[in-house]
């Protein structure tokens, strides 16, 4: 199954983005796999996607990106139609309340089976867990343009966004929360990709994964 895996710039001061770092191992460590690297920017993010998947025609697209406070590979579970920023993108736009696709659904689920890919990266001793907000700023962004492409222009295509921690470097005085090594990263969202290619599409395993608040 062709695979394309995207990743972000750095963007808020940060001189890394371990979301494009744990992309290019993965696709380094699949047979037919590559890595786009995805501008933090409103629009031309999605843009750049759009033209990822025209040119690497994939079967599957797992986007990664930065989440910083996080311990764990985090498999979103719903795109929203909205960009509303707390901070500046890398351009230095920051909507408010806008629709990412006007006139489009309010919400997608994602197309990977979320719970299946949990259980393959804690089997390969990554932690993991479903998430239920992507957020609302460039990732979310991505994820539903994503979703959308895949709901009305690419028939069979199947994707999802996984949120990755900060990498130990950035954490390195200690007062930034978790953060996990990219070798890690890639482990588990290596095992997700087998998870998902081993699923069929609109299926999951069924098992909990919800949230109480």
């Amino acid at each position: 199954m062709r695979v394309l895996m995207t990743g972000f710039d750095p963007f808020g001061g940060e001189s890394v983005n371990p979301s494009w770092e744990a992309a290019v191992g993965v696709a380094e460590a699949l047979p037919d796999a590559a890595a786009r690297r995805l501008p933090v920017v409103f629009g031309a993010a999605g843009a750049a996607l759009r033209e990822a998947v025209a040119e690497v025609r994939p079967a599957l697209v797992v986007c990664l990106g930065q989440a910083g406070g996080r311990a764990e590979l985090s498999v979103e579970r719903v795109a929203v139609n909205v960009d509303d920023a707390s901070i500046a993108d890398n351009a230095g736009a920051r909507p408010v309340d806008e629709p990412v696709v006007p006139g489009g659904p309010a919400a997608y689920f994602s197309g990977l089976p979320v719970k299946a890919c949990v259980a393959a990266s804690r089997a390969a001793g990554v932690p993991a867990a479903v998430s239920q907000s992507a957020g609302t700023f460039v990732c979310n962004h991505v994820f539903y343009r994503l979703m959308h492409l895949a709901a009305t222009e690419g028939p069979g295509l199947r994707g999802g966004f996984v949120h990755v921690p900060y990498a130990p470097g950035q954490v390195a005085d200690g007062s930034r929360g978790p953060s996990m090594e990219v070798a890690s990263m890639v482990r588990g969202v290596a095992a997700m990709i087998a998870a998902a290619c081993g699923t069929p599409a609109g299926t999951d395993l069924r098992a909990p994964g919800g949230a109480v608040s």
